[in-house]
């Protein structure tokens, strides 16, 4: 079926055709871009959260829980699951949808599991497109549950309006937010498995390390509030998502959500002139068989990579004038 019809059948909320034209973008088919060109127009009306976290924290969980309470406010909700990549089949690793089980059988719940396809941050690089997808579908929320790889999770800033780092007691996350940097990055910190020992010591150090990022010196700026859910029974859920909406309101009502729309478009529009000029160089190399040399040169120790790729930007300086 061709992507147009597929369009013409998304904008009247067939499914169906949402799940197909998600795996074109996603798979990269020729038209993809076409896809999303049709579709813009018609974006930037879906609330996006960013869920992260270390493996083991309850994403999944949490964000099955999240989803019913969203759902009790007549909102629908889009579920990007973004695992870990299968090296033998480029697929999504987990399968989140086992894992949210009450989601999966509501109908005005749609979830995609996505592989990272070796995409740094936590995030593949066609989740925005898919995201864009699921905005024009009409979704009022769609949330982004990224892979919790922990170092490179700062990615989920660039995407989400507003961004949840879980945390549980007894792993160190303290110790892992500073070194990641998500202090950063959070609009709000997720205790989860709250009933754990060491629960308040976690507390403690979350706003030790908020007092002393100096937060509440800066009037204006959004203090990330600490919530403990327990999410397997549902506790705190109904707190933390009036903590995700009370940050959506004022991000609209500082006109932050505007700065936020702004700075995220440039650095899209940059993402993507940086992979389609990656993209052009080596397939004009390939062509030429200027990889090939190089890649034989470098295998046998006769020239190092870093002089490698500078002979490889050669033939583009001098067609772009760089």
């Amino acid at each position: 079926m061709k992507s147009n019809e597929l369009i013409d059948r998304l904008l009247k909320g067939d499914r169906r055709a949402l799940a197909k034209l998600i795996t074109r973008v996603e798979d990269g088919f020729p038209d993809s871009k076409m896809v999303i060109r049709q579709l813009f127009q018609r974006t930037g009306q879906s609330q996006i959260i960013g869920i992260t976290g270390p493996p083991g924290s309850g994403k999944s969980t949490l964000v099955d829980k999240i989803t019913e309470i969203i759902r009790e406010t007549d909102r629908t909700v889009g579920i990007i699951a973004v695992d870990p990549t299968s090296p033998f089949t480029g697929g999504a690793l987990l399968g989140d949808r086992i894992r949210m089980q009450l989601a999966a059988k509501d109908p005005g719940v749609f979830i995609r599991s996505m592989g990272t396809r070796g995409a740094l941050g936590g995030l593949s690089r066609a989740t925005n497109d898919v995201i864009k997808i699921m905005d024009a579908f009409g979704f009022d929320v769609v949330i982004v549950e990224t892979v919790g790889a922990g170092q490179s999770e700062i990615e989920i800033v660039r995407t989400a309006h507003t961004s949840l780092v879980l945390c549980v007691p007894g792993l160190g996350d303290s110790i892992q937010t500073i070194k990641a940097g998500i202090l950063e990055i959070a609009d709000v910190f997720v205790i989860n498995k709250a009933d754990r020992d060491g629960v308040n010591q976690l507390e403690i150090e979350l706003r030790y390390m908020l007092e002393m990022s100096k937060y509440e010196s800066e009037e204006g700026r959004w203090v990330p509030p600490i919530v403990r859910t327990i999410a397997i029974d549902g506790d705190g859920v109904g707190e933390l998502v009036q903590k995700i909406d009370k940050h959506f309101a004022f991000l609209k009502h500082t006109a932050k959500l505007a700065r936020f729309t702004q700075q995220r478009t440039e650095e899209e529009i940059i993402e993507i002139v940086k992979n389609q000029f990656a993209e052009h160089l080596i397939t004009k190399a390939r062509e030429r068989g200027d990889l090939q040399n190089l890649v034989d040169l470098v295998s046998n120790r006769r020239l190092d990579p870093y002089t490698a790729a500078e002979l490889l930007l050669d033939p583009l300086r001098d067609e772009y004038k760089l």
